[in-house]
């Protein structure tokens, strides 16, 4: 009777867990402890050299974005202003018509008083009369205060298009500057994220996992430290028992800084 294979079931990936919980089953794997702890040194060594290139860059990224949102923040300023303007003189435009209809009716009742047979009839006419002319004055006075609108619109339009200028040019320096970094640390950003990207593919997702965790919890990313000055750990720099220094220096198991929780690895791996 053929015995049936036991597969392995392969536990969820909690995002608490620690490198601690992981001491038991990190041995399990194809290849070896010590290997897999020079991978892992390794890849520290990589994230920490692509973390230097991406402080060679500073702030400039984030002030190339917000340069970027700013500006477009701008234009679209600019671009409320024309329509305003727009909008002012589709309303001198309307008044001017306005004024055109008043005249065409002031005529027309003046036309009527030639024909009037009682006084009634000729002071309801020139009411009409003094209420076309008030609306005509109405109207030309709202344009006039519509053709000041518009210079003052205007002004503030050309101070708002000479600082996009301003903040386009500091934008376009911004840019050329990232840019030479960029181009200058391209190709050894490349070869450190293969590298990192080869080593990553030799870890188990669950380390994986933890590795990531630990170096976004400390300041100075390090999740993985050799001895430092022979007794301490070379993270926090606190001493390491003598017990656990001659387990680090075994390369047969996973030990943690029981003070800031990295992983400590033999000095020879340097």
């Amino acid at each position: 009777m053929a015995t049936k294979k036991i597969k392995k079931v392969e536990t969820p990936i909690d995002q608490r867990e620690t490198f601690v919980s992981l001491q038991k089953n990190f041995a399990d794997s194809e290849i070896s402890v010590e290997e897999k702890l020079k991978t892992l040194y390794a890849l520290q060594e990589a994230d920490s050299a692509i973390d230097k290139i991406v402080q060679l860059r500073g702030e400039l990224p984030s002030e190339v974005e917000a340069l970027e949102i700013e500006i477009a923040d701008l234009k679209a300023r600019f671009a409320q202003g024309s329509a305003v303007i727009e909008a002012y003189n589709q309303t001198i435009a309307d008044n001017k018509q306005n004024i055109v209809e008043c005249d065409l009716q002031i005529e027309r009742y003046q036309k009527q008083l030639d024909d009037i047979s009682n006084s009634r009839e000729y002071d309801s006419i020139n009411k009409e009369i003094e209420n076309q002319e008030l609306l005509r004055q109405i109207a030309q006075k709202t344009i006039n205060d519509t053709r000041t609108a518009i210079m003052e619109k205007k002004e503030e339009q050309e101070n708002l298009k000479d600082y996009i200028s301003v903040r386009s040019d500091d934008l376009k320096a911004k840019k050329e500057e990232l840019a030479t970094i960029v181009e200058s640390t391209s190709k050894e950003e490349k070869r450190l994220l293969e590298k990192r990207e080869e080593c990553a593919a030799k870890i188990d997702p669950r380390t994986m996992s933890a590795y990531d965790r630990i170096r976004a919890s400390v300041h100075n990313h390090l999740a993985v430290v050799s001895v430092y000055n022979g007794d301490s750990c070379g993270g926090c720099f606190n001493t390491i028992t003598p017990q656990r220094q001659v387990e680090i220096a075994s390369n047969k198991k996973l030990i943690i800084c029981e003070h800031c929780g990295r992983i400590i690895v033999n000095p020879d791996f340097e």
